[in-house]
């Protein structure tokens, strides 16, 4: 049984027939926080399939914000009517968890609560995760295969490293590589070796027989001679043959 007075479950009544009008007459003049035209009206694009993320950066924030808002005022709408339908049944005042008196600060300060302080929903954080998390950890799912020292052949890593190539929405700024400079090393793992391991592998060179080695003077050669790895005997024109 609530133990507020006629006259202070008349106020709250009416505060809250008031916010509820209010939130009504928001969502209808502004056409629902604008979700009410689509995207394609707000960006003046026949399509947006073929923009880039940056193109419609910032429609698509406040496109991502107007459903925010619209979720709370719908949210807000429901704590209100079921305020208003426990003011009609006679519970209302009363927690609905422990079935104890709720203060009448709390009802002043937030009359849909149907809760006293200690059992307010909102204070329980939820521990749920998204089920996606089970084959996303670790990344790239179960195809990463960097964690097992005996595999060192193509895997999930790899495969989304070429198709990081050819271009996403990341700038140097937002690289997990911290000394880089520029696009192309902003990928992950970009500064390993492509299509070798040793560096010397990218500048030697054979026939269809293995016996004849040719150097290709490129940059990855100029660096290996440079930090003093290399032998002098490399910068001879003649090809090497193998005995």
């Amino acid at each position: 049984m609530t133990t507020l007075s006629q006259g202070q479950l008349q106020l709250l009544q009416s505060r809250l027939m008031n916010e509820q009008r209010e939130i009504e007459h928001r969502l209808a003049d502004d056409d629902h926080y604008g979700l009410a035209h689509s995207l394609r009206d707000n960006t003046g694009e026949l399509s947006t399939n073929d923009n880039h993320p940056a193109d419609t950066a910032s429609e698509l924030y406040e496109r991502g914000k107007d459903i925010a808002l619209i979720e709370q005022e719908e949210l807000h709408l429901l704590r209100i009517e079921a305020a208003l339908n426990a003011i009609s049944s006679g519970s209302y005042g009363i927690c609905e968890a422990c079935h104890e008196p709720i203060p009448l600060d709390r009802l002043d300060a937030v009359p849909d609560t149907l809760y006293c302080i200690e059992h307010a929903p909102r204070q329980q954080l939820s521990t749920n995760r998204p089920v996606e998390e089970l084959v996303l950890d670790p990344p790239f799912g179960r195809t990463s295969m960097d964690e097992h020292d005996s595999y060192n052949g193509f895997d999930g890593e790899d495969a989304w490293q070429i198709v990081e190539q050819f271009g996403n929405s990341d700038s140097p700024a937002m690289s997990e590589n911290r000394d880089v400079a520029d696009y192309d090393h902003i990928g992950i793992d970009a500064f390993e070796n492509d299509g070798f391991v040793e560096s010397i592998e990218s500048f030697l060179a054979t026939d269809i027989t293995g016996r004849h080695v040719s150097v290709i003077r490129n940059r990855e050669y100029e660096h290996y001679m440079e930090s003093g790895e290399g032998d002098h005997v490399l910068e001879s024109d003649e090809p090497n043959e193998n005995g």
